[in-house]
């Protein structure tokens, strides 16, 4: 994969030279699918279902190739991926997917990229984990649906560290050299645009299902559907940064109004400290 190591002039020329090559998966995906490919007679689609979520890149692999290759009769778009495995079957889906590249080996001269992805990697996969619990004791009609389109949320984020590494460094050192410049600036500062704006252009050349595309779209915040996802992405990134961020007790209170949870029973479930407590409840 030929790295990108300057801006390019326009949010097009980012997407398509984004989807010029094959996106790489997690070296820890490839393994897992190679082990279980040797276990088809006790295989369910489900263990491999828990793999692939475990990996947005995977997950994106797997949802554009069925978009790509919509049989005729089918009508509407798949959404999760226990469905999409169902639908492509798994001798199909191992001879589809076999000798994926990795991420590992796409970055392996450059380490400190490699953990930037890593990173942005474990968020989103903790921002599918809230998004889905919030969605559960929200009774949302369908839980795969928001847990998957929080995992891909962060798709922009994982595909420039990947295609774009030295750029997006460049991104994270303005960040760190001023805390207070927000991430939409800095990205327009070295790349001419923001995350945002290549990952509403990715996401519509690669086909996801629209479903999915409109889950993540912060124009539709009134539906409580894209809030939960909204909100799972900003609480993960924020409690990222420790229990002190300021926009804590925003996000909190947000998701207070979101699933209708007292406020401690709420932060029990977030996962907070005993020390923190009382910044939340108001000692």
């Amino acid at each position: 994969m030929a790295l990108l190591d300057k801006a390019l002039d326009s949010v097009d020329a980012y997407v398509a030279h984004f989807s010029a090559r094959p996106l790489p998966v997690l070296r820890r995906t490839v393994v897992e699918l190679a082990e279980m490919q040797g276990e088809m007679d006790k295989l369910s689609g489900k263990r491999i279902a828990a793999t692939v979520l475990r990996d947005p890149l995977m997950t994106i692999r797997l949802l554009t190739y069925l978009q790509t290759h919509r049989r005729q009769a089918q009508n509407h778009d798949i959404t999760t991926i226990d469905r999409a495995i169902m639908m492509m079957g798994l001798e199909p889906f191992f001879r589809i997917f076999a000798e994926l590249p990795t991420v590992e080996d796409t970055l392996a001269a450059h380490p400190k990229a490699l953990l930037g992805v890593l990173k942005v990697i474990g968020r989103a996969r903790r921002a599918a984990h809230f998004a889905r619990d919030w969605a559960i004791v929200r009774h949302d009609l369908d839980v795969d649906e928001i847990t998957v389109a929080t995992l891909l949320l962060e798709t922009a984020d994982i595909v420039c560290w990947i295609c774009a590494p030295a750029l997006t460094a460049e991104v994270y050192e303005l960040q760190r050299r001023d805390r207070n410049l927000r991430s939409v600036v800095a990205q327009r500062a070295v790349f001419g645009a923001t995350a945002k704006e290549i990952q509403t252009a990715l996401v519509h050349a690669w086909k996801l299902p629209e479903l999915l595309i409109d889950l993540m779209n912060e124009n539709k915040a009134d539906n409580p559907r894209v809030r939960n996802v909204l909100l799972a992405a900003d609480f993960a990134r924020h409690v990222a940064h420790g229990w002190d961020d300021a926009a804590l007790p925003d996000d909190i209170a947000a998701i207070e109004r979101l699933i209708h949870l007292g406020r401690e029973q709420l932060l029990a479930r977030l996962g907070a400290p005993a020390e923190v407590i009382p910044r939340f409840v108001g000692g």
